[in-house]
């Protein structure tokens, strides 16, 4: 057997595997182990993890492991101000690749080669998808090297949020093209805000090993993990503006997040294009 043929016989096996195994309670312990704060042992695995998946230390804030109190706080660190300067028109939510983007046909968006999902099952909320059936969407998977702070990729007043329960597959790339509707059936927040140029939302989806998703509104949203689709409205009261490229939340190990647009976007990158925060997405139409 080829290699190529064994090593898509070794991702159909862990596909396999990521039905039975008990996702939640995976990431229950990840996130303990994430936040172990004995400074020999924090230090020492923050050094593998940046040296093993090429984390450009020049980025960051501070690059010395004595900074961080626990793994998760390099996790997601902070970046230098000059480290994603902002570019034109619509900006890109999060360092990661472009896996997918495009129109929304019908109602659906593209989620792999041969397969797709609704934007209803999405978002969980038939009555909103209906704003965004011929809009655009773009997918941002992010790898274990990038940056885990998701920003703003236009300025936003936050309408609502939704939490909508569900599996914690693994988003790698490689799973978005066996796993049917994945990121429709995966734990999920959903975020929607009025624009200056209509209605977007971000979709921030959850995956094995994800300890948690924050937001700078509500701090920790998950766990706990859902049973049932939790709703907050935010167009009463104060209002929640958030400045274009400003932070918006962030995930505490990685995933993917996809921007759903109402507007048509003219995109500025093909897919799978890598991606960084800040970088011109798209441009108006």
């Amino acid at each position: 057997m080829s290699e190529l043929g064994k090593s898509e016989l070794g991702k159909d096996v862990q596909t396999a595997i990521q039905y039975l195994a008990p996702a939640r309670l995976i990431s229950h312990i990840t996130g303990a182990l994430t936040r172990i704060r004995f400074r020999p042992l924090k230090n020492l695995v923050i050094a593998w993890f940046a040296r093993t998946y090429g984390v450009d230390l020049n980025d960051c804030l501070s690059g010395d492991p004595n900074d961080y109190e626990h793994f998760n706080a390099f996790f997601t660190r902070a970046l230098k101000p000059e480290a994603r300067p902002m570019g034109e028109g619509w900006l890109s939510p999060a360092d990661g690749r472009l896996s997918q983007r495009g129109e929304v046909r019908d109602g659906r968006i593209i989620q792999a080669k041969g397969l797709d999902y609704s934007v209803a099952e999405l978002l969980g909320d038939a009555a909103m998808a209906a704003r965004y059936a011929s809009g655009s969407f773009a997918t941002i998977y992010l790898s274990p090297r990038d940056y885990h702070r998701m920003h703003m990729p236009a300025w936003g007043r936050l309408l609502q949020h939704l939490h909508v329960p569900g599996r914690l597959f693994s988003v790698a790339l490689w799973t978005a093209e066996r796993i049917p509707r994945l990121f429709a059936r995966n734990e999920r927040l959903v975020c929607e805000f009025e624009g200056e140029h209509g209605r977007f939302v971000l979709v921030l989806v959850g995956a094995i090993n994800v300890g948690s998703i924050e937001t700078v509104w509500a701090g920790r949203v998950t766990p706990p993990y859902g049973r049932q689709v939790q709703r907050k409205d935010f167009t009463s009261g104060a209002r929640i503006e958030l400045d274009r490229g400003a932070e918006m939340g962030r995930f505490n190990l990685g995933s993917t997040v996809i921007l759903l647009s109402e507007q048509r976007l003219a995109f500025a990158l093909p897919e799978d294009a890598p991606i960084r925060m800040g970088q011109t997405l798209a441009q108006p139409m």
